[in-house]
């Protein structure tokens, strides 16, 4: 097999630590990102890893970055569906816009990078299709019916896959993380964050991007052939599926 890796959403938080994480055990590793280019630019200097831009909401940009991928680094064995975005709001708020924009992105964007790199994988009977989903997408989450909605999806979606890629070498699994050191959680307001939010979690921290990179990285090992359809619950014992 080659050991050619995409990681979508690639450059930033877990994103970026599942690329380098991939990079350590001997991958080619190509990090997609949507639009922070300064990010990236930093992520590429910082760590030598390349960067491609497009928007994985769109599948004509989705299937020309996978050959322009293919073509400077070679055939992808690896997928990593790490891009979200979240369009928060109660129910009787949400527009059409914020549900079709977290759809498109989060569930649909699954679809457009996973479909293009199906037919190649069948072909060289090896693959490893890893969707980065969420505890809330297994239990739910008020203010997040759309991302809820959308990562409930990506799980469906790999154990449906997950049937008619184990005669074809493909494994298609799901990480879903709790919260996690990003970023984003961090930017949440302290004594929310200490009051609310962690005293939930029975391990008494958040989790550490470094934490979900190696659950990615024995997933698109061979050593997890027989592993398919499965999800691994990495949340500090918040919730357990």
């Amino acid at each position: 097999m080659t050991k050619v890796a995409i990681v979508t959403g690639g450059s930033r938080g877990i994103g970026a630590a599942i690329s380098i994480a991939l990079k350590t055990v001997g991958y080619s590793v190509a990090a997609n990102y949507a639009g922070n280019d300064a990010a990236a630019a930093k992520f590429k200097a910082e760590t030598g890893i390349p960067v491609y831009k497009w928007s994985v909401a769109d599948y004509d940009a989705c299937a020309a970055g996978i050959k322009q991928v293919e073509a400077d680094l070679g055939p992808v064995s690896v997928l990593v569906n790490n891009a979200g975005i979240t369009r928060d709001a109660m129910f009787h708020k949400i527009t059409r816009e914020q549900w079709k924009e977290v759809i498109d992105t989060n569930l649909s964007g699954v679809f457009n990078m996973t479909h293009p790199l199906w037919s190649g994988m069948r072909d060289r009977k090896f693959g490893r299709i890893i969707t980065i989903s969420s505890i809330n997408g297994q239990k739910g989450q008020a203010g997040q019916v759309n991302y809820s909605a959308a990562k409930a999806g990506d799980i469906g979606f790999s154990k449906a896959l997950a049937q008619e890629g184990a005669r074809a070498g493909i494994t298609v699994n799901v990480i879903c993380p709790g919260y996690i050191a990003t970023e984003m959680v961090k930017a949440i307001d302290e004594k929310v964050l200490n009051e609310r939010i962690i005293p939930q979690i029975p391990v008494g921290r958040l989790g550490e991007p470094e934490e979900i990179a190696r659950c990615v990285v024995f997933l698109a090992s061979e050593d997890a052939g027989f592993i398919t359809g499965s999800t691994i619950t990495a949340n500090g014992g918040q919730y357990f599926a």
